[in-house]
């Protein structure tokens, strides 16, 4: 590591500490949906948030997108949403000297944070409008490419698929979101902390504390910060396992998936685990780093068969066995 890297990261650590003090009085509670919303934004990748209706998912995205100070729009996504809706589309001008040509009209996706919400309930079509967006950081509407914001970000809420009006995500769209971050009910405490800040005359007011440019700077020492070899090694050892019909996989694993994660999941890994152990104000990764994130960056990248499933074996036990033992080899080794 580079001697000026050192207190660029400790700099860094102490802005995160301000971004997340101020995100705390309008996200009561929820401290690991905070940090993977986070580690997100600094691996420059988007994220999916899960959980019921309720429970905070749209407030945590516009709070993240005014402390991060990001230009952003927000999308209510409905049955009945078509992909003009989101990119925008050309009309047709006509001049006062009569002449006509078309003009295009930007959609909402054109800013830096997109707030999908409730993205499950429009169709697929609908759906894969934003796949070339959330790869490319840009779109192509009438066969010219146009760019996104600098940063861009999608961060999307979704309810669980089994409520009604909803549709599943394409799996190629599925595997573009770093992170999948489930949602959960609050305990009794931390409600009860909700209804005293949130049922008063006044709420907290959010103030910026990063702007694009020092979160292109963030994003950019992110992909500096030094990964040990034993840590690159776990990751590998963990996203291999999870892969069906190759040399390195698991029978014990494999057995039980229809499909398993490709090398984007060891890519968001690996940017993930940097982000994670800065918020934690350490200098490097460990395999700590990848066991706890395993689930976030592969639940949504894989999928049980349908004899797993009337078995009632469940992904999220299947990743912990999995990561601890790519953990724990690891470990061995080094």
């Amino acid at each position: 590591m580079s001697d000026d890297m050192i207190p660029a990261i400790e700099a860094l650590g102490e802005k995160l500490a301000q971004a997340r003090a101020a995100i705390a009085p309008r996200f009561i509670g929820q401290e690991t949906v905070v940090d993977l919303s986070l580690v997100a934004l600094l691996s420059g990748g988007h994220a999916l948030l899960v959980g019921l209706p309720g429970l905070g998912k749209t407030r945590l995205v516009e709070t993240l997108a005014r402390v991060m100070g990001l230009d952003w729009n927000r999308i209510q996504f409905t049955p009945d949403l078509m992909p003009a809706d989101i990119l925008g589309s050309e009309v047709l001008d006509i001049d006062d000297a009569g002449k006509r040509a078309f003009r295009f009209i930007e959609g909402p996706i054109f800013c830096q944070l997109l707030m999908a919400d409730e993205i499950n309930r429009a169709s697929p079509r609908t759906q894969s409008a934003l796949l070339q967006a959330m790869q490319e950081r840009e779109v192509t509407v009438a066969g010219q490419h146009r760019p996104l914001g600098v940063p861009f970000h999608v961060l999307a809420t979704q309810n669980p698929i089994e409520q009604e009006g909803t549709y599943p995500l394409p799996e190629a769209q599925l595997d573009r979101f770093l992170v999948q971050i489930d949602v959960e009910y609050p305990d009794r405490d931390t409600e009860r902390e909700i209804l005293i800040a949130t049922t008063g005359s006044a709420e907290a007011e959010v103030s910026a504390v990063f702007d694009p440019a020092s979160l292109l700077a963030a994003q950019a020492l992110i992909r500096r910060m030094p990964v040990g070899d034993s840590v690159v090694a776990a990751i590998l050892d963990l996203v291999r396992a999870c892969r069906p019909g190759t040399a390195e996989s698991d029978p014990s694993v494999t057995d039980s998936l229809s499909w398993g994660p490709g090398p984007r999941a060891a890519q968001a890994l690996m940017l993930a685990v940097r982000a994670r152990a800065l918020l934690q104000g350490r200098l490097a990764p460990s395999a700590e780093d990848v066991a706890a994130l395993a689930r976030p960056v592969l639940t949504h990248r894989m999928a049980l068969s349908f004899a797993a499933r009337a078995r009632g074996e469940t992904l999220p036990a299947l990743i912990d066995r999995v990561a601890g033992r790519a953990t724990a080899s690891t470990e061995a080794a080094a």
